[in-house]
């Protein structure tokens, strides 16, 4: 077990890191011995459908200290980083010292620098950017993007290029003018503990192997099968890292070894992607060792 550094008994705490690094386990050591709630900052385990496949504490697990945000919005729902924040603001009102976990980066971004107030999008510009995408690629969204909103972006990540290519359509203005009028944000950062997982490739490959198995052993498979009915992958849920391969599998598509492979390869490629995102933007956050655990 990673040892929590000396932190205020009423300070808030956010722990960030990649999946499988032991985040979760260290936000339940802090509270149940030192007090606080845990409160879910990862965007899949907010969906009601996945919880052994998202590694969502346990009902043991959450017997043992107070847990918020998991499991409460339902699997065909979207949810949004706005949506996230709004329900973080309600439990931070009259609620035990926040113990903020997971590893969506840009939850946390939101929490400790704010978050720009941009217009919801209309469904048909969506439409619109969803065929461009289609028909073009990244390029053909990136070419009406403004240079700073450029500068900004992972210009390979499809997301973040799409969603930019929307707010500069619906608002006539680009997602990085939206940012540099943020709001103050809801958790300043000197108001809080800020501790990020550093968990190095060599070790973390082994462990999410691991962990993928222990799923299955757990009833990943049973729990894909019961999604199966209403399984529809342009659902947010359904970004869950292993479902589609084992929706996949229940469909006579692949082996169901083949769904084990493709979801661990997909597993390390995000947990790559995270660790990239919490060096380039979590400078400032204290380092914990995954190695001492």
């Amino acid at each position: 077990m990673m040892q929590p550094p000396d932190i205020p008994a009423e300070m808030p705490v956010l722990i960030a890191g990649p999946t499988a690094s032991g985040k979760s386990a260290l936000a339940l050591e802090i509270a149940e011995t030192r007090g606080g709630a845990i409160v879910n900052a990862d965007a899949i385990q907010v969906y009601d459908n996945w919880r052994v496949l998202t590694a969502r504490p346990s009902p043991a697990e959450e017997a043992r200290a107070p847990h918020r945000l998991y499991g409460h919005v339902a699997h065909d729902a979207t949810y949004s980083v706005g949506d996230w924040l709004r329900d973080v603001a309600g439990i931070f009102q009259g609620e035990a010292r926040p113990i903020v976990v997971g590893g969506t980066g840009l939850y946390f971004t939101a929490l400790t620098e704010g978050l720009a107030e941009i217009p919801a999008t209309p469904s048909e510009v969506r439409a619109e950017a969803t065929a461009r995408l289609e028909a073009g690629g990244l390029a053909a969204l990136l070419a009406d993007l403004d240079d700073e909103t450029l500068s900004r972006i992972d210009q390979m990540n499809p997301m973040r290029v799409q969603r930019a290519w929307e707010v500069q359509r619906a608002t006539g203005r680009g997602i990085a003018a939206w940012q540099d009028d943020t709001p103050p944000p809801l958790l300043p950062p000197e108001a809080c503990a800020r501790l990020v997982v550093d968990a190095p490739k060599d070790w973390l490959n082994p462990r999410i192997e691991r962990r993928f198995d222990q799923m299955l052993e757990a009833g990943a498979l049973d729990e894909a099968r019961a999604n199966l009915p209403g399984w529809n992958p342009a659902h947010l849920s359904a970004k869950a890292i292993g479902a589609p391969e084992l929706i996949a599998h229940l469909n006579g598509e692949i082996s169901l070894a083949q769904a084990r492979e493709a979801a661990i390869v997909g597993t390390r490629q995000f947990a790559k992607r995270q660790r990239t995102w919490f060096r380039a933007r979590m400078r400032g956050w204290q380092r914990l060792s995954a190695g001492n655990m």
